[in-house]
């Protein structure tokens, strides 16, 4: 009877606790950056990278995560997504993205890509490296090039060309707000340059 009473009366106190361990040790961050390239049929655009991060504290039990890392080209519809995970394991180690039969093609070679080929990938020297990681800048290996430029027609059409491959990385500079605030709003392209072309 005594037990029951005390367990009742402190089971939110209990809950609460396991809450704020779980989850009040937690830092949130965007990660995001906006250069200016040119995509494969040699137009200048300009390029967006993205993330999310939960950062812990050294003593924490959990190490820091990151979403995948989202790369945008203006005026395209082809958004990729570099992955550090066993998921993307196909094409590589460290942080990749891997082509698609059919809508890549290999840079240097002009063969097609496949999903073993690693197409795109970060800091592309270190087999470790882990988006969670990356700190201030990094480094951006495209090494494919669209198999097609653009699929279907008229107000239906999707652009599919993207960054230009390089066999030297981008070296691109990395904002880092905490989530949620001002000053983790995403840089927006300028759409009135695709509707002009």
């Amino acid at each position: 009877m005594i037990f029951s009473v005390f367990s009742r009366a402190y089971k939110p106190i209990i809950a609460s606790l396991v809450l704020v361990s779980v989850s009040g040790c937690a830092s949130y961050y965007s990660h995001f950056a906006m250069f200016p390239a040119e995509n494969s049929s040699g137009e200048p655009r300009h390029v967006r990278l993205s993330w999310q991060s939960a950062e812990y504290p050294g003593w924490w039990f959990a190490g820091d995560k990151a979403t995948p890392v989202k790369l945008e080209t203006q005026c395209s519809d082809r958004v990729w997504r570099l992955r550090d995970d066993e998921e993307a394991s196909a094409c590589g180690e460290g942080i990749r993205a891997c082509g698609e039969a059919g809508r890549d093609l290999v840079a240097q070679t002009g063969q097609p890509a496949s999903g073993s080929t690693r197409c795109m990938s970060i800091n592309p020297a270190d087999p470790d490296a882990r988006i969670a990681e990356i700190e201030g800048k990094l480094e951006l290996l495209v090494s494919c090039t669209p198999a097609v430029l653009a699929e279907g027609e008229g107000d239906d059409a999707l652009n599919l060309d993207y960054l230009r491959a390089s066999s030297v990385p981008y070296t691109v500079y990395i904002r880092k707000a905490p989530r949620g605030s001002m000053r983790s709003r995403l840089p927006e392209f300028d759409e009135s340059v695709c509707d002009a072309e």
